[in-house]
């Protein structure tokens, strides 16, 4: 299960039987492990009816993980799901190791992966709103390299919590007011393209489906501009700004294409709250592009997150082209691109199925403006 260098981590999962595939969701916690630069080195799981109230997992289970920790190093616990303050607080007391939860992995990530100082302010924002609560429990995880939020220096008594508490509410507070700034910013930049009469197109979906891919493809074929391309990379949220575009097609046929951040099983409220003013560009779509990777047996799941996540936002009503991309892994070449109905099999990748995608935004937003 080893892979390359880097802290070490044990992945701690309860399987409820409730519905969810959790083998999947392991294997997913295994790549957001990867994705923060930190080695999986093994996982510890357990079948329950429910989580416990007090500790997560069973004590029992527990007390073998503190036995394991005793033998072998480890610099950090990841547990599936997100731990209430009293299970965080609990957990560190009994196992004495920096713990992490599948939320404060991927807020480490987003802190990572964040470039504009809007994703910074709102990456901050949500970690700081998820630590609050959790302070008792987290000193250990976020000193752990030296500071996480630059929250947790020496000692850990109750005049530092108090002290890291007023801190942490005051630090809130400034982000709130920059963040409510720069969302009139962003709200005035829409209304003016929205005044330009320019279609509004906008990628989603499921992280790493390929949403940068094809905006890079299409920048390729429509303007031939390298400076204009956005990072492609095949990790978990490798884009987590919002980059917009101008695709010209042909003499009066152009768009504005939006590639949003991806989204993710169990993607944590707080980051969605955070992120609500750049996901707004979904929101504010003509047509929306939701991009698929047809290759991975659970897209069908990872359909479903994405079209809850759009109709939690609002967006669940917007007119919807699925791009079932990386078809060419599980089709024949002479297969792509398939069309059907409001569906294309293509490969973002290779190129295949591009045009035919740009012909379907043009039939489906057909009298736009008029």
């Amino acid at each position: 299960m080893e892979t390359g260098t880097g802290e070490r981590a044990l992945l701690l999962g309860v399987n409820l039987h409730d519905g969810e595939d959790f083998e999947r969701s392991m294997e997913e916690l295994f790549h957001l492990a990867e994705a923060c630069n930190m080695v999986p080195v093994g996982q510890v799981v357990q079948n329950l009816p429910k989580l416990h109230q007090a500790l997560y997992m069973g004590k029992g289970k527990l007390l073998e993980v503190k036995e394991y920790l005793e033998t072998e190093e480890m610099d950090v616990l990841i547990f599936d799901r997100s731990l209430t303050p009293t299970q965080l607080r609990n957990l560190q007391n009994l196992l004495d190791c920096p713990i992490l939860d599948r939320t404060t992995l991927i807020l480490e990530i987003f802190a990572v992966r964040a470039k504009t100082r809007e994703a910074k302010l709102q990456v901050e924002y949500a970690r700081l709103q998820y630590v609050l609560p959790r302070l008792t429990g987290m000193h250990k995880a976020l000193s752990r390299q030296g500071g996480g939020s630059g929250l947790a220096n020496k000692g850990a008594g109750e005049k530092k919590l108090e002290l890291d508490r007023r801190r942490i509410e005051k630090r809130m507070s400034e982000l709130r007011k920059a963040l409510e700034r720069i969302a009139e910013e962003r709200k005035t930049q829409r209304k003016r393209r929205q005044g330009s009469g320019v279609l509004r197109v906008a990628l989603v979906g499921y992280t790493n489906a390929g949403k940068s891919t094809l905006m890079n493809r299409m920048l390729d074929q429509y303007t031939r501009d390298a400076s204009k391309k956005v990072l492609e990379k095949d990790m978990l949220f490798a884009t987590l700004d919002t980059t917009v575009r101008r695709i010209c097609t042909g003499p009066g046929q152009e768009f504005l294409l939006s590639d949003t951040v991806g989204f993710i099983h169990q993607l944590p409220a707080d980051l969605i709250k955070a992120f609500r003013s750049t996901l707004e560009e979904a929101k504010e779509a003509d047509l929306l592009l939701h991009v698929l990777d047809y290759s991975d047996e659970s897209y069908r799941k990872q359909k479903e997150v994405t079209e809850e996540t759009l109709r939690d936002l609002g967006a669940g009503d917007i007119p919807m082209i699925h791009v079932y991309n990386k078809a060419d892994r599980c089709m024949e070449a002479g297969q792509l691109p398939a069309v059907r109905e409001d569906r294309i099999y293509m490969s973002a990748k290779t190129g295949a199925g591009i045009l035919e995608l740009v012909e379907m935004i043009r039939q489906k937003t057909a009298g736009y403006g008029n």
